[in-house]
């Protein structure tokens, strides 16, 4: 051996040995295997040594999780999360307990990833069916996407796809003067990039005179009035503009949809669809569209197609439209969805029904009308008589009178300059709305207003239409059923808690539990984000320190922690290097160098940001062409703005050129973005802004341990270099913002808070030692499976030094010419296996792309290579000729249960050759709920969502 057992100076007991897999003997014997003394000298052979950070991370003492625990303690302690009735589109609720622990709670959910792999993600697949059913069928409109990040950004996308399909008519936008702050705010950040331009006002005095390609409406509005939308709606549609409505979900279940109403576009929030406010997030938002508007609507959609037997099977549908394949022509650079929080929406809406969920909103609708009569028995008068569940009083000069009466009884109002809003919800009692009467000095019973208080809906806009007629949302209405329903679905899919999940790029690795323990704390969930800072201490000290650590751990002087994604992480810095350029008198600079490896997020957020995409060429080892990149950087240097560089390389290498292609760019006046998708290749090695990088996004959900939930949540904060700080995302609703800020580019001011909670205790319980070590792990398992697949399956690039970096790429692109073999039947018997995919024919199409993550052991490793050496060798036995390949395991798989029992079978092998491949355990198999699923059908021919039950009595007729 060459590398002796020497044990670790952590504890066995320590969070950093349960989070990294591989033991201490365990790593010995990998770097035999790799050839390696030392993970000191593997990280030598591996990154550039003119990269490497010179003194070790200080991040303090490292916590055990009993610890980590208690000083979250104090954290919430420090939070007061009142009754909160400021609205502004975000909700108390009650999550059923049922779907807290069985969701929300439950790794079999969360650490699931997106379900580009459809065989193995049907339960997944199918609560977000539902989820689109709902949307359909509260909004009456006809196709619905698979959730967006909030409500503000499905607005500025809504937006985007009206400009779209304008063909140039006009460059401007109406917007409702009453739509929720946050969401305009937003919204003028989208649009001032492109040259649109932003009209604001009254929809009934305003919209007339205004030449516009869509118009956003707010129903009910901010202020809760109730308005009917149907005479704008037809002044948009005269002028061959869109009429878009953003509307309250549970509203709808007792007026009028937009789509009765005609409107193209509903968008908006799910968050009251039992979901925490969580200071912000996250939570699902929604879009949906006529038929028409199909193909051009952002974000997932999954539709429902067959399999190879015909059964019906969920997939995602018009996958053509993703970044990685349109680029900087794609719909939106939306990378991720709010997957997680729409599972839980939908599951919401499955337990209690239609009858359920108006049950509940009648009992809101109820109280805020018999609010609005107390209010005006003690003489205040409202700005509007025809609301749902919110009332705006105009209470002048003794505004701040009210509100102190107010924090007393522990209430939160929406505060104007003369007025108040009050917004009910699910969780308000008869006694919250007797507090609310005393914080505006009267002492009334609540039985008693309620017997005279009048309706405060307007019979025109009253609901007639029906919705989830579906029977998944009528089956489950106690909890033993909820129980098993949710049970069902997870035992379809493949999620962490099952099996090592790959994916290059993607960085699967364990959401350890602790680190989501305070989620669900009410001091950390039941949070407003527009409440006083003084309410949310606790947070905001979190948010000090973890803005302190990252900065720490990348290099950068300053932290944004506002971007709601990766993809959103990356336009809000490119924003800041736009307003960067144009402060000094350079806003012609607008030329973005792309490498042609890059994420299909790059291009997409550089022209959403205004930017001219130039792609940069890559040579035969996958690093950046340096000579064509100064060629390029020549060509445009006078207009450069930026190059987008991913780092370690999306081909999974360290490029040696790394400071040299700053210092190039640097030298054209440009600025460096260093996609920080693969920053946990780098935590406690090296900083990106120490060798050249002025800012990253940081994918909390990948290197910090942030779920992945099928498809989200995640977060993108951004680190810039100091002269970038000023240009920061500013937001309405924050004190202090510099006066060169850019525009929120998220509804809240720190996006999704409460998950950055799991992020902060990981760094808490690691320490700066234990991220480094994390780190060289990565490197070293994804070196091991390197060694170990390279005879089997070329390894496609090394650097100099023959070594990878967290990830591979591996090449079977040979084997379909020998065999016939393709990267998806690879895929397909992986699953028979009872593995995830890596990631396929990204960048390279045709290929693998491996990442085992520092927190699988050395056992699950050889279970991967192990399942991959078989299926090689299964592909040997098609090259020899005992079987064509339309007839092997491989071209059949994913194999299921009909298999096994089909009484009919024909085909050259074994049927437990084909169900129970060498090495898979018979009594722990993973079975794919389908066979493999037919992509094309499935876009030929689009459903995504449930059809209504008339359509089953057809059936049986």
């Amino acid at each position: 051996m060459n590398a002796p057992f020497k044990p670790t100076s952590e504890p066995e007991t320590s969070f950093a040995r349960r989070h990294i897999g591989p033991s201490p003997r365990d790593v010995a014997a990998m770097l035999d295997t790799i050839g390696a003394k030392s993970l000191s000298q593997l990280v030598s052979d591996t990154l550039p040594g003119a990269i490497r950070q010179k003194a070790p991370l200080d991040l303090g003492r490292p916590l055990s999780e009993s610890e980590a625990l208690l000083h979250m303690r104090t954290l919430a302690a420090q939070n007061r999360p009142l009754i909160s009735l400021i609205g502004q589109g975000y909700s108390g609720t009650i999550l059923p307990a049922v779907i807290q622990r069985n969701i929300l709670e439950n790794p079999a959910w969360y650490t699931a990833y997106t379900p580009y792999q459809p065989e193995i993600s049907q339960g997944r697949l199918e609560a977000l069916f539902n989820f689109q059913t709902m949307i359909c069928d509260l909004t009456g409109l006809d196709v619905a996407n698979a959730s967006l990040l909030d409500e503000a950004t499905a607005a500025a996308e809504a937006m985007a796809l009206a400009e779209r399909v304008s063909h140039g008519r006009s460059k401007a936008f109406f917007v409702d003067q009453n739509v929720h702050p946050q969401t305009l705010a937003v919204l003028r950040t989208r649009a001032e990039p492109l040259g649109w331009t932003l009209i604001t006002g009254d929809p009934a005095t305003d919209l007339d005179k205004a030449e516009v390609f869509g118009g956003l409406l707010q129903y009910p509005d901010t202020t809760g009035a109730l308005r009917d939308p149907r005479g704008a709606i037809a002044a948009l549609h005269a002028k061959g503009a869109l009429a878009i409505i953003a509307a309250d979900l549970l509203a709808l279940t007792l007026i009028a949809s937009p789509g009765d109403l005609g409107a193209d576009i509903a968008i908006g929030s799910a968050q009251r669809f039992g979901v925490p406010m969580g200071y912000g997030g996250p939570h699902a938002a929604f879009m949906a569209v006529r038929d028409s508007l199909k193909r051009s609507l952002p974000g997932r959609i999954v539709g429902l197609s067959v399999d190879c037997r015909g059964a019906p099977a969920y997939r995602l549908a018009l996958q053509t439209r993703e970044q990685h394949i349109r680029r900087e022509k794609a719909t939106s650079n939306i990378c991720t969805a709010q997957v997680l929080l729409a599972v839980i929406a939908s599951m919401y809406a499955v337990y209690h029904g239609p009858e359920g969920l108006t049950a509940i909103a009648r009992t809101v609708q109820r109280r805020a009308a018999v609010l609005a009569a107390g209010l005006r028995k003690l003489g205040f008068a409202l700005a509007a008589e025809s609301f749902f569940d919110t009332v705006t009083v105009d209470v002048g000069a003794r505004r701040d009178e009210i509100v102190g009466r107010a924090l007393a009884e522990t209430i939160n109002f929406g505060i104007g300059e003369r007025s108040l809003r009050i917004a009910l919800d699910e969780t308000t009692t008869a006694e919250v709305v007797e507090a609310v009467w005393r914080a505006f000095g009267g002492e009334l019973s609540y039985a008693e207003v309620e017997a005279s208080a009048r309706e405060s809906l307007p019979a025109e806009l009253k609901r007639v239409s029906h919705f989830l007629s579906h029977p998944v949302f009528h089956a489950h209405r106690s909890e033993t059923e909820m129980l098993r329903y949710m049970r069902k679905l997870s035992d379809r899919d493949l999620a962490l808690d099952r099996a090592m999940i790959p994916l290059g790029s993607c960085t699967m690795k364990l959401n350890a539990t602790t680190e989501m323990v305070p989620l669900t704390w009410p001091e950390f969930c039941q949070l407003h984000p527009f409440a006083p800072t003084e309410q949310a201490k606790g947070y905001h000290a979190l948010f000090a320190r973890l803005e302190q650590w990252l900065c720490e751990i990348t290099g950068y002087d300053a932290i944004s922690l506002q971007p709601n994604s990766g993809a959103q992480g990356e336009y809000a810095g490119l924003l800041a290097i736009r307003a960067y350029h144009a402060a000094r008198g350079e806003a012609h600079r607008k030329v973005c160098l792309i490498p042609s490896s890059a994420h299909g997020t790059n291009p997409a957020s550089a022209h959403m940001a205004g930017m001219e995409v130039v792609v940069v060429a890559c040579d035969a080892r996958g690093d950046v062409d340096v000579d064509d990149l100064r060629a390029k950087a020549d060509a445009h240097g006078k207009n450069l703005a930026a190059i987008m560089i991913t780092y370690p390389s999306t081909h999974g290498v360290f490029e040696e050129h790394i400071t040299e292609i700053c210092e190039i760019v640097h030298g054209h006046g440009g600025q460096v973005y260093l996609d920080g998708a693969n920053l946990n290749a780098q935590v406690g090695l090296a900083r990106p802004g120490d060798y050249g990088a002025d800012v990253s996004h940081l994918n909390l959900h990948k290197t910090f341990c942030i779920p992945h939930g099928g498809g989200g949540p995640g977060m993108g904060p951004i680190g810039v270099k100091a002269h970038l700080a000023p240009y920061l995302p500013g937001h309405p609703a924050t004190d202090g913002a510099t006066p060169h800020a850019v525009g929120p580019v998220s509804a809240a001011p720190f996006s999704s808070a409460s998950i950055l909670t799991i992020s902060y205790i990981y760094i808490l319980m690691m320490g700066g030692e234990g991220l480094a070590r994390a780190t060289e792990t990565a490197i070293l398992n994804a070196n091991y499976i390197a060694k170990r697949l390279d005879p089997h399956f070329p390894v496609l690039y090394r650097n100099a030094k023959g070594r990878v970096a967290h990830e591979c790429i591996v090449d079977p692109r040979p084997l379909k010419a020998s065999s016939g073999v393709t990267v998806d039947d690879i895929a397909k018997r992986l699953i028979d296996y009872g593995f995830h995919a890596p990631t396929m024919s990204f960048p390279v199409p045709g290929t693998l792309m491996i990442e085992p993550t520092e927190s699988e052991s050395k056992t699950e490793l050889d279970r991967f290579c192990d399942a991959m050496i078989a299926i090689r060798q299964e592909i040997g036995e098609v090259e020899q000729g005992r079987f064509k390949i339309e007839d092997s395991p491989l071209r059949h798989a994913p194999h299921t249960v009909h298999d096994i029992a089909d009484d009919d079978w024909k085909r050259p092998y074994r049927r437990s050759e084909g169900c129970f491949p060498d090495g898979v355990s018979r009594t722990d198999k993973y079975w794919s709920p389908v066979g493999r699923v037919d992509n094309v059908f499935g876009d030929r021919n689009l459903v995504c969502s449930c059809p209504p039950v008339t359509d089953y009595a057809e059936a049986a007729e």
